[in-house]
């Protein structure tokens, strides 16, 4: 591991990163968190019986759409070009739903910020579909769980583009 911060320049200042002389390589990334809430809540979720509609539906394309844009939303995130990105839900317990974010690429760098930000924005959604029936809500336990990398094949993305 390095002992200097890559996003700061020799003089501390912010910088972005530069991943150009990186090779282009498949990589994934899978992150979680946890939606707390009353159980009679997390049974209307499932149910899809909520006043604002069916709200996994929602989180899921939410959460999808916060990856596309993650360049756009924290500052010195590189555009990627995404594979996939996918978010899933599981009821854990009586009052816990766990969100799951797997975000893949291929590219110079890596896809964590993506999967972050689409469990994130998902675990956000299902809070503004429930507030209305539920004051008691929580997220807690966003964490990176994978992250992986492997050569890249050729597909026409080598270059970190679109095919």
């Amino acid at each position: 591991m390095t002992d200097s911060l890559t996003h700061l320049d020799a003089q501390g200042r912010a910088r972005m990163v530069d991943v150009g002389h990186k090779p282009p390589m498949r990589r994934r990334a899978v992150a979680e968190c946890h939606f707390m809430a009353a159980p009679a809540t997390l049974d209307r979720v499932i149910a899809a019986d909520l006043p604002k509609g069916e709200a996994l539906a929602v989180a899921r394309l939410a959460g999808i759409g916060a990856a596309k844009r993650c360049d756009e939303l924290v500052p010195l995130c590189h555009t990627l070009p995404l594979d996939a990105v996918a978010v899933d839900f599981e009821r854990t317990a009586p009052d816990r739903l766990r969100v799951v974010a797997t975000a893949t690429t291929t590219a110079r760098t890596g896809v964590e910020m993506e999967a972050l930000l689409a469990v994130a924005t998902a675990a956000l959604t299902l809070w503004d579909m429930t507030k209305g029936v539920d004051s008691a809500l929580h997220i807690e336990g966003l964490r990176l769980l994978e992250k992986a990398k492997e050569p890249a094949e050729s597909d026409g993305r080598a270059q970190g583009g679109r095919p």
